[in-house]
């Protein structure tokens, strides 16, 4: 595997994973009126990704680790719960701990609850999650991703195929939890991040014989600027 220079390690990148996690909406008390309370988990440890990519050959998911996220982490972070991975939709907020969003730390990962707003959107939250049609919650992070002290790459062979695990450690910030039905990222550059992050990925994990030395990259170079010189 390729060593990463000192800038490409410090680089930040944005990343957005999905938490396959059932939501709720709290049951109100006899005599109350209807809840308004949506709950369930916005982040999961030890629980593995969709794949960042698979074929016949190999494939590759991510983890969350317990050490990763911390309730300080969280309390100094402005993290906005929104709809279908559109901003525009805010839901509830946690601004450096304090807001109508509100969290907690546990074993399991990390819980959410808020009041949905007695809006359209709110309205239409209450309903999709009571009908079960949006399944999960998605949340948006930011990690040195090629510092291996933030996150820790792992390989194993099973039935003739390779697994590599990405085990995210370390954290620099949270900044979005959205209610979604499925994994889809939130916009345009993040979606070209994820990619420009999986292309880096594959290039660093394919053996050293089949990437191309600098030394041959100098040769093909100079063979294009000797034929394109005038005769």
């Amino acid at each position: 595997m390729k060593k990463e220079t000192n800038n490409t390690a410090r680089e930040i990148v944005a990343r957005m994973l999905h938490t396959p996690a059932e939501l709720h909406v709290r049951e109100a008390g006899e005599g109350e009126a209807q809840s308004r309370t949506i709950t369930g988990y916005a982040i999961l440890f030890n629980t593995l990704s969709a794949p960042l990519w698979a074929d016949d050959e190999e494939e590759a998911r991510e983890v969350i680790a317990p050490e990763a996220i911390t309730k300080e982490l969280l309390d100094g972070c402005d993290i906005k719960m929104t709809m279908f991975h559109d901003r525009q939709l805010i839901l509830a907020r946690s601004n450096n701990g304090a807001g109508t969003l509100t969290y907690t730390v546990d074993e399991r990962g990390v819980a959410f609850s808020f009041d949905a707003p007695n809006t359209a959107d709110g309205d239409k939250a209450l309903e999709l999650v009571r009908r079960g049609d949006i399944s999960g919650c998605s949340f948006a992070f930011r990690t040195h991703y090629y510092d291996r002290a933030y996150v820790e790459r792992s390989v194993e062979r099973k039935d003739g195929k390779t697994l590599i695990t990405y085990t995210v450690r370390s954290i620099l910030g949270v900044y979005d939890f959205t209610l979604a039905a499925d994994p889809a990222y939130p916009d345009t550059n993040c979606e070209t991040e994820a990619r420009e992050l999986v292309s880096h990925l594959r290039e660093q994990d394919k053996p050293e014989g089949k990437r191309p030395s600098e030394k041959m990259r100098e040769q093909v170079q100079e063979m294009r600027r000797a034929a394109s010189r005038p005769i």
